[in-house]
């Protein structure tokens, strides 16, 4: 092994056995990282990415899987190089969390939900660095306030399920950090933080890899974290490597059909300017392959990518009554505390939110994580009781209507989740779950009728009538969530409130199920409230956009006017912590920073001023300074 790489994996092989069946995830892959570089490793759901990392920590046995040949050359902190695949449990325990760190991509299944946040990061410290737990503490301390979590004494003492999504990534990526590994490897380790957070998080790595030297394997979908992180790129396809080489050459010049197509479905920031509408994406259609079609992609090299025209005319019926008005919407949540669990204060998670939105429209809610995004959609159709505020559909006042009156107007309001696995039973087939909202409102009765709905919505969402005799768990997560809009469309609704519901995906399907939705609202007229914290996604898709921060509306427009002229400074912000998707236009500079996100939190009684908005254009308002 050459001196400058600290690994090398040479073809390697991976296999799982499924009855009579041996599935083969990674299937002869080579590539090596040197000292102080950083790979990215770029493909679809399936392609071997995270079973090839699995492997490198030597967790692969504990999954079913096992390595019939190859070899993983790491070079250790002592100079010696050892064949990772050869080692005995011991020198992998010695490994794992001190010379090779892992951030996975799901934290909550990472964490140990029976202690407490502050005691795992400092437990790792101890176990690797022979630190005192005082020492420890405040190294764990030190570290939650570099990834930016807010009130970092309060959310030491705090348990898992206590933190959100982007909070536990957060602490995830501290404890990986913390003991300063050789070798990161980062699987999807930014696909749930908004992209400030995200910003950040590149920052302390690429920090870090200054101050150590640390060598980084970067798994993920996000090309735009790829140009801003990579020195060079590995693409991934059906568990064997297709192409290989530096970013900008990757970026500048791909030679493998797939890598093409998969940067033709890069949404890039900027790409919409002077476009009033919104427009689809080239298609990467893969998702669909399956075993010979996936071999004849490889082989053949077979161009994947379908351009799609682009969509010009526009879908928002502007001169007919509003389908939503939302007046002053707040919403806000009791804290208990104290032995007899007395009011102590509230989270003022959505504060005096309005606006409209057309038939036909697509409204964009954006922000970073807890700026009550989701809050707002969830109390619009009423899965969070609202503390005060109109919410008026097709005219017709909902806050004071109890369950029983709301049923029949959730017909049309429906809600698409971000994570699609936990909104599908997996007790239920695919079909059964489109069936039962039928079912339930009466708008089919079970039979050949009912099937045949089914298999409809199941071809007009891309997918077969097969699939409806199958389990959520035996679908990707495309399927899943292209399902979940096939559910969503059995009522023929109005309005669909999308939360994340394309964040999680790999870049080629993110496209399709976005291209889908569009195709879908000129089809049936549908508005969409589209909460997202990917801007580029937001810019490609949205007719309006309204930027939130701590639960209030700063800035709401026509898309093209808030995207070519941000006005407010949080709205500016935003848009500079995106990272774009050419290498050329990488940040140098490092902005660690380190001011923690105010708390939504206020005591009670507590009311904040009534803010004033400043009309700039036709439409185009910002929140003026108090």
């Amino acid at each position: 092994m050459e001196d400058n790489r600290l690994i090398e994996v040479d073809d390697l092989r991976v296999h799982f056995s499924l009855q009579n069946v041996t599935i083969k995830a990674v299937d002869g892959v080579s590539w090596h990282i040197g000292k102080g570089e950083t790979l990215a490793v770029v493909g679809e759901s399936g392609s071997g990415k995270s079973v090839t990392a699995m492997s490198l920590m030597r967790v692969i046995e504990n999954m079913g899987g096992r390595i019939p040949s190859g070899t993983l050359n790491f070079r250790r902190r002592n100079g010696n190089t050892i064949d990772i695949v050869k080692q005995p449990l011991d020198t992998m325990r010695e490994l794992r969390g001190n010379e090779i760190s892992m951030i996975f991509q799901e934290p909550m299944t990472s964490l140990n939900p029976v202690f407490k946040v502050g005691y795992q990061i400092s437990e790792a410290i101890i176990l690797h660095q022979g630190k005192t737990f005082k020492e420890a503490e405040s190294l764990a301390l030190e570290m939650l306030r570099l990834v930016r979590i807010p009130e970092p004494e309060k959310q030491m003492k705090q348990y898992p399920h206590q933190l959100s999504g982007g909070m536990r990534q957060r602490v995830m990526i501290a404890m990986a950090l913390s003991c300063r590994p050789s070798l990161l490897i980062a699987d999807e380790p930014t696909t749930a933080l908004d992209v400030t957070t995200q910003a950040q998080i590149l920052d302390l790595i690429k920090m870090l890899q200054k101050d150590i030297g640390m060598s980084v394997m970067f798994i993920t979908h996000d090309m735009g974290v790829v140009a801003e992180m990579a020195d060079r790129v590995v693409i991934m396809l059906g568990g064997e490597k297709v192409e290989e080489g530096p970013v900008r050459q990757i970026f500048e010049n791909p030679q493998h059909p797939y890598t093409i197509a998969l940067l033709n479905a890069v949404p890039r920031l900027g790409s919409m300017a002077g476009r009033t509408n919104p427009e689809k994406f080239a298609n990467v259609d893969i998702s669909r392959a399956e075993g010979d079609q996936i071999k004849n992609i490889r082989d053949t090299g077979r161009k994947t990518a379908v351009a799609v025209e682009p969509s010009s005319s526009s879908t928002v019926r502007a001169d007919a009554p509003s389908l939503l008005e939302v007046q002053g919407l707040t919403t806000r949540f009791d804290i208990n505390a104290g032995l007899f669990g007395r009011l102590s204060g509230r989270v003022h998670a959505v504060e005096n939110v309005s606006f409209n939105l057309q038939p036909g429209e697509t409204l964009a809610l954006v922000g970073e994580s807890g700026c009550g995004k989701s809050t707002t959609g969830r109390s619009i159709i009423r899965l969070v009781e609202p503390t005060r505020g109109s919410v008026k559909f097709e005219n017709q006042e909902l806050t004071g209507l109890n369950s029983l009156e709301m049923r029949p107007l959730r017909r049309n309001m429906q809600m698409i989740f971000q994570d699609p696995f936990a909104s599908l039973n997996p007790r239920v087939t695919a079909g059964a779950a489109i069936a039962e909202p039928m079912l339930v409102h009466g708008l089919s009765s079970s039979g050949s009728e009912l099937n045949h709905r089914v298999a409809a919505l199941l071809s007009r969402v891309g997918m077969l009538p097969e699939h409806a005799e199958r389990y959520p768990h035996e679908f990707s997560g495309g399927q899943r969530q292209r399902l979940c809009i096939a559910r969503a469309l059995g009522l023929n609704p109005k309005l669909i409130i999308a939360d994340e519901a394309v964040s999680a995906l790999d870049v080629s399907i993110q496209a399709q199920v976005i291209n889908l939705m569009m195709e879908l609202q000129e089809e049936f007229d549908l508005s969409y409230l589209f909460i997202s914290h990917d801007m580029a996604v937001v810019e490609r898709v949205s007719h309006r956009v309204a930027v939130m921060y701590l639960g209030e509306i700063v800035e709401i427009g026509p898309r093209h006017a808030v995207f070519e002229n941000p006005q407010h400074s949080y709205t500016k912000k935003l848009m500079s912590a995106v990272p774009v998707a050419d290498p050329l236009h990488r940040r140098t500079d490092l902005h660690l920073m380190t001011d923690e996100v105010p708390s939504p939190l206020r005591p009670v009684g507590f009311e904040p001023l009534q803010k004033l908005y400043h009309e700039i254009d036709t439409g185009h308002f910002v929140q003026v300074a108090a």
